[in-house]
Formats: structure tokens, C-alpha cells, sequence
């Protein structure tokens, strides 16, 4: 820690919470907190307690490092508001921890003076001491000018985090690509314990959890060539009859199901791994179900 801050935090959310009291386990000061909700509430007093509550204004003047953790939408009104109202000053070093905005969204900020940066822990949140331990390790999507680099690897190692660096004009991509994997995933598994729930399974979460951990470091690992299933073996009847199945039993799950297919079918088909004349046929079998789609062209190897 090359600098002790006193910290304040507009947001005290599950992310803000948390990253306030992993700076205070550092060294940091954290000054006070905005949070109006009675969850924020209990949150501070679990994990920031003895820290003042106050409005976003007085929080934002009494810090020389402030964390802004609202979300995504909010942040722009959060910051002009801030600014307008004289909470800002020069030298402060002001960040942010959205996943979808860079630096712009803190001109207001950066036209006082202020020392902006977007820095976002790319993790899920439970907003209480565990996510204290899942920090370390934890990448940070961070942007900043040349003259703020430093200071934000250093607040990331402070958090006992990794930093890597998105570029201004990439981070709406950069968030996507989180969301898209986090969030869908959760939908995903949803869906698929309801469906085994609907099969009689007692232990849904039981039954997937030592597939899904097992997919899961294989893809992480080995991109598509970790797909495995009825798809890749191109087995087309057993495709019908899980959407046979899934429409009698489950049909708000046909949508994502068959989405799911299409895009499953197209990576095997792109890498070669599946005869056109079975893809052709999953394909007509998917096409009953949702829009029919031209397959995509096998990628064919230089020498």
C-alpha cells in the first residue's frame, strides 16, 4: 500500500460494502457511507461497522478516494449531480466499479480535477464476508489515464485482486462478455434443475453439480473442444425427443433450449466435428422449434 486513503462510499450495495471493508482490512480509512435501503443498512453495520451513514454529498467531500458503486444506469446522474453540487474537488481520486462504463462517464469529475478511474471486480456478489476471501485472486477490468495506471494496480493489490487493462472504447464488450457468461449461466442452470426437477430427480442441484464443475473447467480450459453430448455425436433423434419432452413438461424452456442448439450446432459444425448430413438434420429438427438457420462454413485448416 503505497498511500493510506480515507475512503468514502456513494452505494454501499453488495459491492461497495465488501470493497470498503477489503480496503479497511488493507489499511485504508473508510470515512463514511451513502446508503439509504435498510439492506445497505444492515450491510454496513456487518461489514463496516463503526462507519457513518451520511448522504452522498457529505460522504463525496470528506474522502480523498471515492468509491462510486451504483448501478450502471444511475452512475451518470450520480456523478453530475456530485459534481454540480461542489462534492468534487481536484486531486481527489474518484472511481468507479461499473463493468460497462469507462472514464467518460466521470467527466464531470475529471473537468474539477479529479483523479478518475473505472475499476470493476469482475465476481458475483453476496454482499457479506465471504465475498471478503473470493477477492483475492479476483480480476479487475480497469481503465485509466497514464498518470493513474499506478494507483489503480495499487488499489487492486490492495483488494488482493489481478488487474487487466480494457480500453476505453471496449468496455461495453468487455461487460458483456461477463454478463453473457455469469448471468446466463444462472439462467441456464435454472432451467436445467427445473427440468430435472420435472423428471422426478429429488437433487437437482446434487445431480448437475459434478457435470457442471467438470464442464465448466473443461471449457475454461479448452474453449469448444470441451463440447460434448447429442449435438457433437449428432445424434438427431435424441435432440427430438428432448424437445419433444421439454415441450410437453417444461415449454418456457423450449426458447433458450433450442437457442442454445443453434449456437452448440454451429461451433461443432465450424469445427469440423460433425458430417453436414447430420448437421442438415438437427438442423430441420431445431428449425420445427424456432427460425431456421443457414449452418455455417467448416473451418478448413492451412497447411
Amino acid at each position: 500500500m503505497s498511500h493510506v486513503f480515507r475512503v468514502g462510499v456513494v452505494g454501499a450495495g453488495r459491492v461497495g460494502a465488501v470493497l470498503a471493508a477489503g480496503l479497511r482490512a488493507a489499511g485504508h480509512t473508510i470515512a463514511a457511507a451513502a446508503g439509504e435501503s435498510d439492506a445497505s443498512r444492515r450491510r454496513a453495520a456487518e461489514l463496516l461497522p463503526g462507519v457513518a451513514l451520511r448522504k452522498p454529498s457529505e460522504v463525496a467531500r470528506g474522502a480523498d478516494l471515492l468509491l462510486l458503486t451504483v448501478p450502471d444506469d444511475m452512475l451518470p446522474n450520480v456523478v453530475k449531480v456530485l459534481a454540480d453540487s461542489g462534492a468534487l474537488h481536484a486531486g481527489q481520486v474518484v472511481a468507479h466499479t461499473s463493468g460497462r462504463h469507462g472514464l467518460a462517464v466521470l467527466a464531470p469529475a475529471a473537468a474539477v480535477g479529479a483523479r478518475v478511474i473505472a475499476l470493476h471486480p469482475a465476481m458475483t456478489f453476496t454482499g457479506t464476508s465471504v465475498d471478503l476471501e473470493r477477492l483475492h485472486g479476483c480480476v479487475f477490468g480497469l481503465t485509466a489515464g497514464q498518470g493513474e495506471r499506478e494507483l489503480a494496480e495499487s488499489l487492486v493489490a490492495d483488494l488482493g485482486g489481478r488487474p487487466t487493462w480494457v480500453p476505453e472504447e471496449m468496455r461495453t464488450l468487455y461487460h458483456a462478455g461477463l454478463a453473457h457468461g455469469a448471468n446466463h449461466l444462472v439462467t441456464l442452470v435454472s432451467e436445467a434443475m427445473g427440468l430435472l426437477s420435472a423428471a422426478g430427480v429429488d437433487d437437482p442441484a446434487g445431480t448437475l453439480r459434478p457435470l457442471l464443475d467438470a464442464a465448466l473447467d473443461n471449457a475454461l480450459a479448452h474453449g469448444d473442444a470441451a463440447l460434448t453430448g447429442p449435438i457433437v455425436r449428432g445424434d438427431v433423434q435424441t435432440v427430438a425427443a428432448h424437445l419433444k419432452d421439454i415441450s410437453a413438461n417444461a415449454p418456457d424452456t423450449v426458447p433458450s433450449y433450442v437457442a442454445m442448439a443453434w449456437a452448440t450446432l454451429d461451433r461443432a459444425v465450424t469445427d469440423g466435428r460433425l458430417l453436414p448430413i447430420r448437421a442438415q438434420a438437427i438442423a430441420s429438427v431445431l428449425s420445427a422449434y424456432g427460425d431456421r438457420r443457414v449452418l455455417p462454413t467448416p473451418r478448413v485448416e492451412s497447411a
